[in-house]
């Protein structure tokens, strides 16, 4: 491996020092370890590790092909003090206010969609359901007196029919209304026997 390699590789683990000192302040502060349970801390520690170390021999491949070498250890160690010496503060900082603009977009963004979008919604679905209730109220009230004006008119029409044909049937000879009753009564008696007949065949 050739001084020019050797220098890239240096300062490429110099960088990702860095990036893995940011990384980490970056997860700390995201994941909040203290409130989570222990198994989730694991996990997600473990996750992050395979992660880190994934990406960095990514990167040493990238630069020497994946040639390990103590001297990529010691410059790991550096760009790692050199961000906690000199980047912490300022990346944390700048993390709180990136954080916070994304809360705040979030949150305006909820707003707008709360007033602009999911209100309207709401109002013009109540508005439509309601006037749909009136309308079959009204229709259900309309029929219901039409009804009953049909079932009067009924009553009415049928009364002198009534009475007619209960006078003609007090005219009518004695013999006739026997036989006209015997006939009723012996549909009656079929209809029940016919019933009966279908009853036992599903029983059966």
């Amino acid at each position: 491996m050739s001084l020019t390699t050797q220098f890239y590789a240096m300062i490429a683990m110099i960088v990702v020092g860095s990036y893995l000192g940011a990384a980490l302040d970056t997860y700390s502060r995201l994941f909040n370890r203290s409130r989570r349970k222990f198994w989730l801390v694991f996990i997600n520690d473990i996750l992050f590790w395979v992660v880190q170390g994934l990406l960095i021999f990514y990167c040493l491949y990238t630069v020497n092909f994946g040639e390990i070498r103590f001297y990529i250890f010691v410059a790991l160690l550096c760009g790692f003090a050199f961000y906690q010496s000199l980047l912490k503060t300022l990346y944390n900082r700048l993390l709180e206010l990136i954080i916070r603009f994304i809360i705040r977009t979030y949150n305006i963004g909820a707003r707008f969609t709360s007033i602009f979008i999911i209100r309207p919604v709401i109002v013009l679905f109540t508005f439509i359901v309601t006037v749909a209730i009136g309308i079959g109220k009204f229709l259900l009230n309309v029929l219901t007196f039409f009804g009953r004006v049909l079932l009067s008119t009924i009553k009415i029409l049928i009364r002198p029919i009534i009475y007619f044909a209960r006078l003609g049937w007090k005219l009518v000879p004695n013999s006739i209304k026997i036989k006209v009753n015997d006939y009723f009564r012996k549909i009656v008696i079929f209809y029940q026997k016919v019933i009966s007949f279908i009853k036992k065949k599903i029983e059966k």
